[in-house]
């Protein structure tokens, strides 16, 4: 798992990362995830919060190596809770190997997830359908077989204000269907949409590819206008976008989102509104072994021009702005995080997901989180294997100040659960916390979540 490496490299290269990537662990909230590598971010917005779908890098690639695909979910833009892999190439029984870029869309009260994966009877790349009850899953097959099958990529899916549906995808070509309501079959045929240099910019040096549309499609429309958002240039490649007056066009080409920047030769692009800001997905290879195989999603807050365009984006290591605060008398997810630093998660046993992997040192940030009055008491659910070691809760930065320190027992294995309950201090207002994890060598507990109580609050446990 990447925390091997994460770790690994931190220890030998921690100067170097800290002063190429990020000013201080403090300070750096993008890449939104450090616990493994996540590329081709997908944003939903649904119930007051963001769920974030991603493929997943494996360690070590060399090449695009996929089995799973990922979510995670929050509600400031910054804290974000893993919900684990709900969808992989076993659901699909006829898919062998490429769980790459897809995408969420709600209707019908269920959850469908578009991707692209080989159909194991033709060898050819097909777009299969992942349906669920709830965005965080389990999806399962919706439909026993390919929705669609031409051997290419990336689909993208944006339902209309009449209520008609559209999947587009396509690497070297661009393609739409009409889907029905039902969301898992369509109408008519494949359409190819002309590639024309008015439309999608002019590529040199390609006689095969005279426009500068590669792949990653990101369809949406804002103000009646309609937005094809799509990786350029490949490679390194940069994110262009389109408009039109319609979901099928014709389509005039707009310029340039993000500049080819980053670690990684290929990015992908997301974009939403959320609670009154427009937030813009993409990913890098900003991570301790990050590259264009191990790649990492970010986001960045941008405000549309005017006159409807997207102004030129740029990566941050700062990633977006906190939209809101984290309630810390509720009970929260140990695997809510804002940034980490040697930390890995699983399933756990008593349902959703928890942290590990945990050794002397490593930690998790918390962001703006709202103590108000101050916080009394602190109390976490964990788990040891071995003799346990120490909880310290921090504010401030990984070294600031020591509000309380939590003593974890070995509880007889790491998924035996127990909660632990510690004194503090001075957490008062709001500030950002962090969960130290320190004791002795190898790995020393794991923790499911925490809660804060306060003379004021009440301590009745409650998942956000």
């Amino acid at each position: 798992m990447i925390k091997r490496m994460f770790t690994g490299l931190l220890c030998l290269a921690a100067t170097v990362f800290l002063a190429a990537v990020a000013p201080a662990p403090a300070h750096a909230d993008n890449p939104i995830v450090q616990t493994i590598y996540t590329a081709d971010p997908a944003p939903l917005v649904h119930n007051g919060r963001v769920y974030l779908y991603t493929g997943h890098d494996e360690d070590n690639s060399t090449w695009f190596t996929m089995k799973e695909w990922r979510v995670y979910s929050s509600a400031d833009m910054v804290n974000w809770t893993d919900h684990g892999s709900p969808m992989s190439l076993a659901t699909f029984s006829w898919a062998s190997q490429d769980a790459w870029a897809g995408q969420v869309v709600q209707r019908n009260g269920k959850f469908y997830w578009y991707v692209p994966v080989v159909n194991r009877a033709t060898g050819r790349m097909a777009i299969g359908v992942g349906v669920a009850s709830s965005p965080t899953g389990p999806f399962t097959d919706a439909l026993g077989r390919p929705l669609v099958e031409n051997g290419e990529i990336d689909p993208t899916v944006f339902i209309d204000d009449g209520g008609q549906a559209y999947l587009y995808w396509g690497n070297p070509n661009l393609w739409y269907v009409r889907l029905n309501t039902d969301m898992i079959s369509y109408s008519g045929s494949a359409t190819k949409i002309p590639l024309t240099t008015a439309g999608f910019g002019t590529r040199t040096g390609d006689a095969n590819r005279p426009t500068l549309y590669e792949e990653g499609p990101w369809v949406y429309k804002r103000n009646g206008l309609y937005y094809n958002v799509f990786a350029a240039k490949c490679c390194s490649e940069f994110i262009a976008y389109s408009t039109a007056p319609g979901p099928t066009g014709p389509w005039t080409y707009r310029g340039t989102v993000m500049p080819t920047q980053g670690g990684s030769f290929t990015n992908h692009a997301g974009i939403i509104d959320f609670n009154g800001g427009s937030y813009f997905f993409y990913h890098n290879g900003a991570l301790p072994g990050g590259g264009g195989f191990t790649r990492s999603v970010a986001v960045e807050k941008f405000t549309y021009n005017a006159d409807g365009t997207i102004p030129q984006i740029t990566m941050t290591t700062g990633g977006a702005p906190q939209n809101g605060t984290l309630n810390p008398y509720a009970r929260q997810e140990a695997e809510t995080i804002a940034w980490s630093s040697g930390v890995e998660t699983e399933r756990a046993s008593e349902g959703g997901m928890n942290v590990g992997f945990l050794e002397n040192g490593d930690y998790i940030k918390v962001k703006g989180v709202a103590f108000g009055s101050g916080a009394t008491s602190f109390s976490a659910r964990v788990a040891s294997g071995t003799s346990g070691g120490r909880l310290e809760v921090r504010l401030g930065g990984p070294t600031g100040a020591l509000a309380g320190t939590c003593a974890v027992p070995g509880t007889g294995g790491w998924q035996a659960w127990t909660t632990v309950t510690c004194p503090v201090g001075g957490a008062t207002g709001t500030q950002d916390l962090y969960l130290r994890f320190t004791g002795g060598s190898g790995y020393l507990f794991n923790v499911n979540w925490w809660q804060f109580a306060g003379a004021a609050r009440t301590t009745e446990a409650r998942s956000r």
